[in-house]
Parts: C-alpha cells; structure tokens; sequence
C-alpha cells in the first residue's frame, strides 16, 4: 500500500523521522518496505495483517506502537453520531449471508464538481487520480481508515412512494454489467451484484469490486445514495479473478475486514461529502443481521517466555500492549485481552506472543543451543535402503524419482493436484515404464559391451491394506532387442539377491517384462543396514569428459523395408573406430517401401584435437560397409 509521510503526519503531533527511518522500523517490527522515496512508502502488507493495515489510519498505528508515540487522534476510537432514521431508502440482503452488513445513506442538494487542492494533493500523493469531490471522498475515506465505500446518483434510481430500493443478490445466468470506466462483463453465475430493487434487479455493481455506470455520478448529479458494507471476501475475490478486474476495493475485502469498520467509514465519508460539496443528509439505513461478539484471547506470561525465551517481565508485556491499543484485564501472570474489532489476526495466544516479540523487538530474544540429543538413534532401516542404492549405482543403474500421484489406484483423492493423476500410485511400476520410455528416446546409443539404459526407484506406494516401501527396477536395451532388457534385469535381480536381500526375496517380486518390483517391507532392511559401509568411489562407474573438443559427422542410408535401426547402428560402429563416442538417430522416414536412416556421429580423444586425417578413413570404411549391404545405399 502506498503510503503519504504527510497524510500519516496527521495522526501525530510530534514530527515523524524520514520515510527511510519510517522504513527500517516498520521493516524491523511489522511489515516490509517495496518502496520508500520522497514523501512516500511502499508498504508491503501481507494477508496477516491486511484487515486493518490497507489504510493511512492502520500503518500510523503500527508507527504509534513501534515507535511508542502517541496518536494524536484514532478515528476508530471517535464516538459515532446517532442519524436520523426516515423511509427513503430500503435494502434488502442477498439470501447466502454473502453481504454481513450493508449501510445506505441518502444526501440530497450536493454539488458535484473539481476537489478542493488539498484533496487533490493527498490522492495524487499516493497515486490516485482526482475525477469529482463525491467520488474522491469516497476513495479518501476508503484510504484513510479502509473501508471501501461507493456513491450512486439517486436520479437514476427508480423510487416508489418517494423510496429508494438497494438489493443485493447473486447474478443468474447470462447477466452483463458495463462498470463506470465503460467494459462490459458477463457475468459469471452467483456473482455478487448491488441492483436498483424497484426496477427489475437492475444491476448498479459489482458488490465489493467496481460501480456500475447507469448511476454513476456526474456534474449533473444533486441526490446521492451512499454504500458503506461488508461483503465475503471469498466471494469477491472469485468476482475479481474471474473477470479480472482487480481493484482497491476487491483487495480490501478479500482481506475480510471487520463488519464494525462499515459505521466509521461511513461516519466520515459523510462528513466529508458535506464539507466538499455540500448536501443534507436525510437519513442512514443499518442491515446488520448477525453482528459478531467482540473476542478476548488469554495468554500467560509463562507462555510468553516459553515461546520468545527471554524473561519478559509483566511491566515489559503491559507496555507492549499498552502501545498496541489494546484492552486488557490481568489474572494473576495471565492477560486476558480484548481484541481491538479491526485486529481480526488475533485469534489463538500465539498471535499475542507474536504482538509482544515484535513490538518489544526481536533482537531482545537471545540465541540458545539446542540440546544434545542423548544417545543414538536407530539408523539402520534407513542405512539398509542407502545400501540398496548404492548396490544398484554399483551395477550401472540410475536411480530415479516420481511422483507420488497416479491416473489409476486404490486411493482416490479427495481434492488432485492434477485432474488426470487423482490416485495415490498403488505401484511404482506405471512411472517406471514412463521414464524408460523417455529415457529410450533421448539417450544416446550406448557403445561397448552393455548396451542397456537400467532405472530404479525407492518409494513408497499406497495401498487399501497401508502403504508398503518398494523397489522398483527397469532395463531398456538400446540395441532395440526387449528379450536381452528381460535378461539382464533377471541377472541383476538375481545377483541382487542373493549378495545382499537375501532368499526369498523373490516371493515378494513381481515382474513385467523389462521392469520388476519388490516389497522392501518384507525384507530384513534393518540387517542389511547393520553391515553397510557407504561406498566413497565406485569403480568403473564414470567416464571422465575429454578436455578436447569433439567432432561430428553425419551419415544417411536408405535401406530396404523392415531393416532394424539397431542393424544399421553396429554396422556404423563395427567401421567406426576407437575414436566414436556416441551415435545419435536425428531422422527417419519411408519412401517407395524403402526406410531412410540418418545418424550423428561424435568423435573424440583423450589425447589430442582429431582432424580430418584422423575421422576421413573411418567414415570411407563405414560408407563402404554400408553400401556393401544388399540394397542398401548410402545418400
């Protein structure tokens, strides 16, 4: 919220410091600064405290209680003045309890017009641009305590029997408003709107988000019915987000202030209007169905302490709630306080811990060590799953991590993340086969003796009967041959077991093709981890990047109908030489009953820069290879 050193230097008789000083208190004790240049900062309010903070009036409270200054005047504590009560106005609240309270007024003989200098000045302070003195006042007072607050020209109004009708209701299907700045919205069904209750519903605005422009004020405008209420801020949020229309307004009332701050607003915009343009006021109509009960919250001194750690004494407390404004009894070393009604973030005893730490200052709470955790915990379930790992990166696997949430399952989720994952995995199995797939695609074709991609996976999945730990385990071949991923996974399934999960692992295996899972919670992990000793190198396990820069080669080759990329790539390999460190498919298409391959070839040395000396005799042998193939032919 953006913030005037001179509107707020008018809650106060002593001199307030700079903006900058302002800043670094405010940061230290309540709230971060965005901006603070000039006559104004930038205060950063978060939800917390927004209820009573998006207002001049809130952040010189803070500035009262932070720098123990007195307020030379609290609107919020002022007497409210009794109004006459008429019959010009009526209003009627919307069925679903989404409008709390809703105050009308009507003034009749106002002249609209340009704002005196000094109004002018304090909105353009703060970035808001001046249109008339009603609708600046209303926008002033909104800034000044943060009650938002909306004037409509009664003209426009249809009255019956000399009354005005204000009915708030939900928006019906297929309903539109044009707002005062000219867009038209359809409205989404059970939008909140302010309507003209003797002319058909007639929507006059968005409730707690933006006027409408049927009666909206102008120069013309003698008679105005002011609004001062309290909508569900949910609601108006959903209003706001839907049609994208975020205003002053709608971020107040998201923030759910206090149904209570609807008189003081009202009170003074007023006042205001009569001082800016004059007017009579005829009467004020209070809807107020369920007034809240004011709330106390209790906390001990031990608790204060307790939580902060410094030895508070009851005289420190006192005066940090003496700074706050707040009311309170004492009871015995307990406070019982009386929440101020726009204070709505103090609930529970914690949130006044809070309010005493800050304003007594954080740098008054000490460090302390933590203690020493006496004896050792049990560490070996969790050394006997580091084991397994280590076991399977041992063997050239590479170990992964999914998602917990699953298209199918045995557990459905009430509220899912993603609308197509709304189980809990039941099994490892389905990511598994999903990361191989992907890991098939992208991998290079490795060379040598193993050509295989080989995955696993430690987690947890969820299950009717409880969750269990698995392991999950998948080998892809790049060679394009499913029969030799089966087989390699079995060797290392077996070997798995019988060096370290011990018989009969197997009976709690369950195998699909190129891809295994075994029950963890059935093997004796807690043995395992008795024994394990985390490796610190792995032999054999990485290849160290050359320090010399590769080289590329292409290479393309039609070949006759059914022939097996995995076919054409030791071919290329078998001619290629020391020097080939991968090979890559980056094209494949079909023509005329003939496929068309084509590879990237890289080369590399350990030693030295290859030249074209060195990678000219390797690709002549391959093409020759190739072409020796029946029908195949290199392009």
């Amino acid at each position: 919220m953006k913030v005037s050193l001179k509107w707020l230097q008018s809650y106060f008789d002593a001199p307030l410091p700079s903006v900058e000083a302002l800043a670094d208190s405010l940061t230290f004790h309540t709230a971060e600064i965005e901006e603070a240049e000039g006559d104004l900062l930038d205060v950063n309010v978060l939800p917390d405290r927004a209820a009573y903070m998006l207002s001049h009036r809130g952040v010189a409270k803070e500035v009262s209680a932070v720098l123990n200054v007195p307020l030379l005047r609290d609107p919020l504590k002022e007497d409210l003045p009794e109004y006459p009560e008429g019959s010009s106005l009526s209003v009627t609240l919307d069925e679903e309890g989404m409008c709390m309270r809703y105050t009308g007024a009507v003034l009749t003989g106002v002249t609209v017009g340009p704002s005196p200098d000094w109004l002018k000045e304090a909105l353009e302070a703060v970035g808001q641009r001046s249109i008339n003195n009603v609708v600046d006042a209303t926008n002033y007072v909104m800034l000044d305590v943060g009650q938002p607050l909306h004037a409509f020209d009664a003209a426009k109004l249809v009255a019956r029997e000399g009354r005005y009708a204000i009915a708030v209701r939900a928006a019906t299907e297929g309903e539109s408003i044009t707002t005062l700045t000219g867009e038209t919205y359809k409205l989404p069904e059970g939008t909140l709107l302010i309507t003209d209750g003797n002319n058909e519903g007639l929507p006059l605005g968005l409730a707690g988000v933006k006027g409408g422009n049927h009666a909206g004020v102008t120069t013309e405008t003698t008679d105005l019915v002011i609004e001062a209420a309290n909508f569900d801020g949910a609601r108006v949020r959903k209003t706001a987000q839907a049609l994208k229309l975020f205003t002053d307004a709608s971020s107040r009332f998201q923030n759910k202030p206090s149904p209570a701050l609807v008189s003081y607003g009202m009170r003074d915009v007023i006042a205001l209007i009569q001082k800016v343009a004059g007017g009579t006021l005829v009467d004020v109509v209070d809807v107020f169905p369920n007034p809240p009960e004011a709330q106390t919250v209790s906390v001990s001194l031990q608790r204060i302490n307790g939580i902060l750690g410094p030895s508070f004494s009851l005289e420190e407390v006192r005066g940090a709630f003496n700074r706050l404004g707040f009311s309170y009894t004492e009871v015995e070393d307990s406070f019982v306080v009386r929440a101020p009604f726009e204070r709505r973030d103090l609930v529970i005893p914690q949130d006044l811990v809070e309010e005493v730490g800050r304003i007594l200052g954080y740098d008054t709470i000490s460090g302390e060590a933590l203690p020493v955790l006496q004896g050792v915990p049990d560490q070996a379930k969790y050394r006997g799953i580091e084991a397994v790992r280590d076991f399977l990166v041992e063997r050239g696997f590479t170990e992964i991590s999914t998602p917990s949430f699953a298209e199918e399952g045995e557990i459905e989720l009430a509220n899912p993340l993603q609308e197509d994952r709304p189980y809990l995995r039941a099994s490892l199995l389905a990511n598994l086969k999903d990361a191989l797939t992907r890991a098939a695609h992208v991998a290079p074709r490795v060379l040598g003796p193993e050509p295989f991609i080989k995955l696993f996976e430690v987690g947890t999945v969820f299950q009717k009967g409880g969750e269990a730990l698995v392991l999950s385990m998948g080998v892809v071949a790049t060679n394009g041959k499913p029969a030799d991923s089966a087989e390699v996974l079995k060797q290392n399934i077996a070997t798995l077991e019988q060096e370290l999960l011990g018989t009969p692992a197997h009976t709690h295996l369950s195998i699909e093709g190129q891809m295994a899972e075994i029950n963890l919670d059935k093997v004796n992990l807690e043995k395992i981890g008795e024994d394990y000793a985390p490796i610190t190198v792995v032999q054999g396990m990485f290849r160290p990047y050359t320090s010399y820069p590769f080289a590329l080669r292409d290479i393309a080759v039609w070949t006759p109908g059914g022939t097996a990329e995995s076919e054409v790539i030791n071919a290329i390999i078998s001619e290629a030489g020391d020097y080939l460190a991968r090979i890559d498919l980056f094209d494949r298409f079909e023509k005329e009953g003939r496929i068309s391959y084509a590879f990237r070839l890289v080369f590399e040395s350990k030693e030295r820069t290859l030249a074209d000396t060195d990678l000219d005799p390797a690709m002549e042998a391959i093409t020759k290879k190739l072409n020796a193939h029946e029908g195949w032919e290199v392009r």
